[in-house]
């Protein structure tokens, strides 16, 4: 492993930061004090920043040399609505919010590149410190592009990181094309007629019709869809009915769809609406159908891959990069930055739990779980990528 030694030399300041960020989770859109750490050291070392994008976003800015190429290093700030259940000394002082993703982690990791990047300036270019809000369901990334992220900071490329529990400390992993599926919900009202239990043909009974629908729906993903493209429907929710002798109204069926392709979205989504109004007047009763699309599929750029593939090797070697990693069907909202610019987005392995301090809880140490908590050791072998990425894709003469 080839780390940059001086990231190393302050590898303790950027784990206090970490540490301080895990202790104050802030929410979707509500990252003022997470802000104003990221902003106040950025200033502190130095680097220029823009407030505001995506409301709650900051953005550094580290030039050096003459060259107009520009990249953008990306980093998620938000914390999840849950309670921690870890009583180590840096646990969440929140009740109902939680570091359980590892944003913390990602924005401490982009901060120690920013120190090295700002106090070496070893390239020639921009680089622009991305640090965005509302990952976790509020699409921070569209709005900072929507506030303007791409025209006042232009850039050839953007890259973005994840920490992977599961996968070995040390080991970064990433694969060309669709590596995160996109992220859809429905919400399905069926409306029958209520009626007395004893005299079930005097009314249309909307619990029957949302059975018949919820099983007609998984042929779509087994006898519509080619066998070779990717897809998951869940219904998560079944709502119904207050009384044992009562026949409701309504009937509601609630859930997701991920997919790896757009086209493949387009029909799911027609069929899914096509069965449920179908099937609801075969019976008798009516259908309201809502599906609302959340994030678009994660499709890492060919260049971009190739490239982050390559600096993945020089910082931990080449044994211990993936460049095939399986795809997952989680969501992530980097997606949007990758439709309006070519780049990558890569994996670094979190390990299994046993670098959690004394007062953990007994839960594993997975990604949205109560005794989840960010492994402090990535923190110089991530900086130290996003540092050597930045210094080979805008070399210095």
């Amino acid at each position: 492993m080839k780390l940059v030694d001086p990231i190393i030399a302050f590898q303790s300041e950027i784990q206090q930061i970490r540490r301080d960020l895990h202790a104050h989770p802030e929410l979707c859109y509500e990252e003022k004090r997470t802000s104003e750490v990221v902003a106040d050291k950025l200033a502190e070392w130095g680097i220029p920043v823009i407030r505001g994008l995506g409301l709650t976003g900051v953005v550094g800015i580290i030039k050096s040399g003459h060259s107009k190429r520009a990249i953008g290093l990306r980093a998620d700030m938000d914390a999840l609505p849950m309670q921690e259940v870890n009583t180590f000394a840096h646990a969440s002082r929140h009740p109902g919010k939680m570091h359980a993703c590892g944003h913390d982690g990602h924005t401490a990791m982009l901060l120690g590149a920013a120190k090295h990047l700002a106090a070496h300036r070893n390239f020639d270019g921009t680089v622009y410190l991305i640090f965005q809000p509302a990952e976790e369901g509020g699409a921070g990334a569209r709005r900072m592009i929507e506030d303007g992220l791409f025209e006042q900071c232009p850039m050839d490329a953007i890259y973005g990181m994840h920490n992977w529990p599961g996968a070995p400390t040390g080991t970064m992993s990433v694969v060309e094309g669709p590596m995160m599926a996109s992220s859809n919900e429905f919400y399905v009202t069926v409306k029958g007629k209520g009626a007395h239990a004893a005299q079930p043909h005097k009314g249309i009974d909307p619990v029957m019709v949302a059975v018949q629908i919820a099983q007609s729906w998984q042929t779509i993903i087994s006898r519509q869809k080619s066998p070779l493209d990717t897809a998951v429907l869940s219904i998560t929710q079944i709502h119904a009915g207050s009384a044992t002798n009562v026949i409701p109204d309504e009937a509601e069926l609630v859930g997701t769809v991920r997919t790896f392709t757009q086209p493949v979205l387009d029909m799911i989504e027609q069929r899914m609406e096509e069965i449920a109004k179908h099937t609801a007047a075969a019976f008798g009763a009516e259908v309201e159908f809502k599906f609302r699309r959340n994030y678009p599929p994660l499709v890492n750029h060919a260049a971009e891959t190739k490239f982050a593939v390559e600096v993945m090797k020089s910082v931990v070697g080449a044994d211990n990069v993936d460049d095939n990693v399986e795809p997952t069907m989680g969501a992530e909202d980097f997606a949007f930055f990758l439709q309006a610019k070519p780049g990558c987005y890569v994996f670094i392995g979190n390990g299994e739990g046993e670098h959690r301090d004394g007062g953990h809880g007994l839960g594993p140490c997975v990604l949205h779980n109560g005794s989840y908590d960010f492994n402090d050791n990535l923190l110089p072998i991530g900086a130290s990528f996003w540092v050597r990425l930045a210094e080979q894709a805008l070399p210095a003469a």
